[in-house]
């Protein structure tokens, strides 16, 4: 019974090390894209560890709103960004 109340204090406190990590680490840098596609103008904002999946989250979201269909969310996908900043990382 000893042991396995070890053996689980051990496994609860490696979660939360790991979450913290995790949740620390998720955020490295954070971008602002703004979209305009058909007319229609939207800007998302979106962290990730790097510039790169940062830029692709927040464009992916901006498009979102503004974008109906597969087709149109493929082509506003493709759209060059009117606007993009980033900060940290």
């Amino acid at each position: 019974m000893r042991n396995t109340r070890l053996l689980s204090a051990v496994f609860l406190v490696a979660i939360v090390a790991l979450v913290v990590w995790l949740s620390t680490s998720i955020g490295a840098v954070e971008c602002r894209v703004c979209i305009d596609f058909e007319g229609r103008h939207n800007c998302a904002t979106a962290a990730a560890p790097t510039r790169e999946e940062a830029v692709h989250s927040a464009r992916s979201t901006a498009c979102g709103t503004i974008s109906g269909g597969v087709r149109d969310s493929i082509a506003c996908g493709n759209t060059v960004p009117s606007e993009v900043s980033c900060s940290g990382g």
